[in-house]
């Protein structure tokens, strides 16, 4: 099996709302923009993205919630809904900030192996932001 690139998700943070703790877990709510590219699907997402982050002494999870519009690799226009969770790793060594298991629903007929894919996203920092490359095992 290898990984095959199915796009990637330039974020364009917008705003965060915080829940501070002193001791115990804390949580910070993202929401954001962006486009996205690839060989399989291009546009953009759609406003009311969210990445929820709870954060604790020894863990940091996310768990975003999106829906992109735009077109698929035969030029037809749909829409497909990403359910992001994983872990912030610690591993400064990493070339990944963090990794998830994507859930893809999508109403494109050409795309529609997607709704059954195991994926892997890979969150990479950039000088703008950050990009979530989203890849299935094939």
């Amino acid at each position: 099996m290898k990984l095959e690139h199915i796009f990637t998700v330039h974020v364009r943070i917008d705003k965060a709302i915080e829940l501070k703790q002193e001791e115990g877990l804390s949580v910070v709510m993202i929401t954001f923009g962006g486009t996205v590219t690839g060989p399989y699907f291009e546009g953009e997402v759609l406003e009311g993205g969210v990445d929820t982050q709870i954060i604790g002494k020894d863990t940091h999870t996310l768990s975003a919630r999106y829906m992109l519009k735009g077109k698929d690799h035969t030029g037809n226009s749909c829409t497909i809904y990403v359910e992001n969770n994983g872990h912030i790793h610690k591993n400064e060594a990493a070339a990944y900030a963090f990794r998830t298991t994507p859930k893809l629903i999508t109403d494109s007929p050409s795309l529609s192996f997607l709704n059954e894919a195991l994926c892997v996203g890979e969150g990479i920092p950039t000088e703008n932001g950050i990009d979530i490359v989203i890849r299935r095992w094939v």
